[in-house]
């Protein structure tokens, strides 16, 4: 599933390719993609004739915002990629879900293999600053800079293993299995430390990991997998994969220590570490 770092990289490209233009039409070829709606017609009546004057992102959401104050929110799911069409003459990729064609011309294609993202308006609230079905969400690690102890603060109360903290959406939005792995690993701590038993020292550790980690697979363009489904608005993969210290590296030498890399099964989901560089 494509991570902050994906989503922020796409949120970037299309700030340079949508915003500005009108929308002439949209198609929907699978309602699933549209399920909020009670209908694909109710979807493209929202959506037609709007311009799109900003975009944005929360956690993994993409949100273009419209000049009725209305915001477009794109959930990319397992599998979903925006491309980006200069001619409607290009062929469309299997799995494309739904079309939004501009007068200005061109196409944004969502193609989802899955079926597992969708596309909803949204009327939003205090002029488009708030998506309500996204109330729920945590503080972002990149946009939401706080100090260390007021992060220390929301960690103790908690009272989680540390992987499911960094992946509950409810506390930090965005962080998923990859970077997870990635920003415990920078930090030296275990995936199933607890939350409330932190030093200052590991808390300042953590945060500093967190934000560095996203940073820097954001100016790499991303992780794309084996399956190199994560690509970006021009059909490009990302680079980051190749930073990877743990993630996807079982077997392999430490980059920091040299020892060998394992993989544990934790909640269902398979976690790579370093057992001597994390502690």
């Amino acid at each position: 599933m494509p991570e902050l770092p994906e989503v922020e990289t796409i949120r970037r490209d299309l700030q340079g390719e949508v915003v500005g233009k009108k929308i002439k039409s949209v198609e929907v070829r699978n309602g699933r993609t549209v399920r909020r709606h009670p209908s694909a017609k109710h979807f493209r009546a929202r959506l037609e004739g709007r311009t799109v004057k900003s975009v944005g992102r929360a956690g993994k959401y993409l949100l273009f915002g419209l000049d009725n104050g209305e915001t477009l929110v794109v959930h990319l799911g397992m599998s979903g990629q925006l491309q980006r069409a200069k001619s409607l003459k290009e062929p469309k990729a299997p799995h494309t879900q739904v079309v939004v064609t501009f007068t200005q011309g061109g196409q944004l294609r969502f193609v989802d293999p899955r079926t597992f993202g969708e596309l909803f308006v949204s009327a939003t609230t205090e002029g488009g600053a708030h998506v309500p079905e996204l109330a729920h969400l945590g503080f972002d690690p990149l946009e939401d800079v706080m100090s260390w102890d007021r992060f220390w603060v929301l960690l103790a109360s908690r009272k989680m293993r540390l992987k499911s903290l960094l992946m509950d959406q409810e506390f930090v939005a965005g962080i998923g299995n990859i970077y997870a792995d990635e920003i415990l690993f920078a930090a030296g701590l275990r995936y199933d430390r607890m939350s409330d038993a932190l030093s200052a020292q590991e808390v300042r550790r953590l945060y500093r990991a967190m934000v560095e980690t996203l940073a820097d697979a954001v100016k790499h363009r991303g992780s794309s997998l084996a399956d190199e489904q994560y690509r970006d608005l021009f059909g490009e993969i990302g680079d980051y994969q190749g930073q990877h210290q743990v993630y996807d590296r079982e077997g392999k030498a430490c980059r920091r220590c040299r020892a060998t890399v394992v993989r544990v099964k934790s909640g269902g989901r398979s976690t790579y570490l370093c057992e001597h560089c994390q502690v």
